[in-house]
């Protein structure tokens, strides 16, 4: 008759009893710092202290606040207060007035824009830096001073591209007062006159490119139509005429100069 024998723990179950007598160790160890901290303390504190400098400015926790609302901002006042948007609109009305959908590419054409702008308000910018910017950083004006400094510069662009018609529908939409002059002018009126008013000289500008490209798409596509191709697509043989014409009138040379002067 065999004896009946227990078997033994396995190599498994050893590795774990291991494991949990080296967690319970360590748990002992540590319990010291895991105790709960003097009364009036805590583990995490976030002090927003007052702000310390002269004249009562804000503290730096409130300009970091301030800077990060203006940087996220930043996009849109490039794009609606500066040239962009017609400069935008009408490079790429230009691509599809030729019939390269696809070329130049969208990133050029952005890009491209987006020099036009720099180049366009530099004027601008670098009045708003020496009339604000850079007295403010020199603590020679407060905030409320060069924020109204540097909208000066920037309103007076924007009066200069603006209709009086587009303005005096904002104005009555408001029901603001009739103003005297530019400075009774809210800049929350402004702002919209002036993007009305550039999207409307932007589409202006587009159709008088377009014509000549469409007037070159209708010829090719009657001379097709009465030589009997009518399968063959008049935009295959209408893009090399309409290449050629735009390189021979030196076409960029006179878009960007108009588009550039046109601020002026």
């Amino acid at each position: 008759m065999k004896a009946f024998r227990i078997p033994g723990p396995s190599a498994r179950s050893r590795r774990r009893a291991w494991i949990t007598l080296g967690l319970v160790l360590t748990l002992l160890a540590t319990a010291p710092c895991l105790a709960a901290p003097p009364e009036g303390t805590s583990l995490f504190n976030l002090r927003l202290e007052q702000g310390g400098g002269e004249g009562g400015e804000p503290s730096v926790v409130v300009q970091i606040f301030l800077l990060l609302t203006v940087l996220s901002l930043a996009p849109s006042l490039l794009i609606m207060l500066t040239a962009f948007t017609r400069i935008a609109i009408v490079l790429s009305v230009l691509r599809q007035a030729i019939g390269t959908n696809s070329m130049p590419p969208s990133q050029v054409i952005i890009g491209l824009a987006l020099f036009l702008t720099f180049f366009v308000m530099a004027p601008v910018w670098q009045q708003v830096n020496t009339d604000a910017l850079q007295p403010f950083m020199e603590k020679r004006i407060g905030q409320g001073e060069a924020l109204e400094k540097a909208a000066g510069p920037v309103r007076a662009f924007m009066f200069r591209q603006t209709r009086e018609k587009d303005l005096a529908m904002m104005m009555d939409i408001a029901r603001a007062p009739k103003p005297r002059g530019m400075e009774d002018v809210p800049t929350t009126v402004l702002i919209p006159s002036f993007i009305i008013s550039e999207l409307k000289t932007a589409f202006q500008i587009a159709f008088m490119l377009y014509v000549p490209f469409l007037i070159i798409d209708m010829v090719v596509a009657s001379v097709l139509l009465s030589m009997g191709m009518m399968m063959l697509p008049p935009v295959m043989i209408s893009l090399p005429f309409k290449l050629m014409l735009f390189v021979l009138a030196d076409g960029w040379h006179l878009i960007v100069g108009s588009l550039v002067k046109g601020f002026a």
